[in-house]
């Protein structure tokens, strides 16, 4: 189960196993969604309907446009790099926080990994997620700027796309926006890790359930669910500022979806947003984020709990 349990006998391995088995069926299944919440994110004209100026006005009418303009592999662009990134994230996250919450176990007072237990599950999440992030942050640059690119196409591989960035922006380039992704991931990360704990807890109660038993696949789903709509709700704009400045030096591949900006900056981001856009310009391309999150967080957390349980009893 998610989190240091001295019942179930796994090794870092098997939670690197486990970390990239659920990651890798959450990014197939809700790919589409990540495709569409960055189209959304970095238009920065408004996304309604009978905006004139705007290439992107709904989810179905998006949906639409893209299929109609680029094809319906368009919903996956960026598959790849995409499952790179969720397995390697899914990789370093898992193994950290389990041994991040087994040195709570051992060494710091008991009721931390009971009583306290959402709470150490959210701080020991955050700290797992930084980490994770800064690792596989050259990657999402690849992927944001795969899926970010129309036709006709600036990048034609993972590749290409890596060696133009290091030729063109030097290696600084693949670290662009890390600063909003690790501000807006290790919150988002630790409320996953946090809620899912109290939402098991809250789960449990309602059932009158043993404190430690092993969830089943239904209650893991619906508690990730749960965890990841609340946790992307919070921290969405840090999501929407990091993306845009991912695609910063990229905004020729930018231009047919229309107006393009520079930042200077996380601040300078942020501001611009709010006085170009208003307030619900930090929330552009939520809807789909949200779908995401529902689903990818109850997958992962889902698959993870049961391969463990898996292979803890293989």
């Amino acid at each position: 189960m998610v989190g240091y349990n001295p019942e179930l006998k796994i090794n870092k391995a098997d939670q690197a196993k486990a970390g990239a088995i659920s990651n890798v069926i959450a990014r197939a299944v809700t790919q589409p969604f990540d495709v569409l919440k960055i189209r959304f994110q970095l238009q920065l004209e408004p996304i309604s309907a009978g905006s004139s100026s705007s290439k992107y006005q709904s989810l179905l009418q998006a949906v639409k446009c893209m299929v109609r303009e680029e094809g319906p592999r368009a919903l996956w662009k960026g598959h790849l790099p995409a499952q790179c990134l969720s397995v390697s994230f899914g990789v370093v996250e898992f193994v950290c926080f389990e041994n991040i919450t087994k040195h709570v176990w051992f060494h710091l007072p008991h009721e931390l990994s009971t009583t306290y237990k959402p709470l150490t599950h959210a701080v020991s999440g955050g700290m797992s997620s930084c980490l994770a992030t800064v690792v596989v942050q050259p990657i999402d640059i690849i992927r944001t700027r795969l899926v970010a690119q129309g036709e006709p196409k600036v990048y034609r591989s993972m590749y290409h796309a890596a060696e133009s960035i290091i030729r063109l922006e030097g290696v600084r380039g693949f670290y662009k926006g890390l600063i909003p992704a690790c501000i807006g991931v290790a919150p988002q990360m630790g409320l996953q890790f946090g809620f899912y704990a109290l939402l098991q807890r809250v789960w449990n109660t309602a059932l009158n359930l043993p404190y430690e038993h092993h969830p089943g696949g239904v209650e893991s789903f619906i508690c990730g669910s749960g965890s990841g709509f609340i946790s992307k709700l919070l921290i969405y704009p840090m999501d929407l500022t990091k993306k845009r400045l991912q695609v910063q030096g990229f905004e020729d591949a930018r231009k047919r979806f229309g107006a393009v900006h520079q930042y200077r900056g996380l601040a300078h981001c942020l501001s611009s947003t709010l006085q170009h856009e208003g307030v619900r310009g930090l929330y552009k391309g939520l809807a789909p984020s949200l779908l995401k999150a529902v689903f990818a967080t109850g997958t992962i957390f889902c698959v993870y709990d049961q391969v463990c349980f898996f292979l803890a009893n293989r």
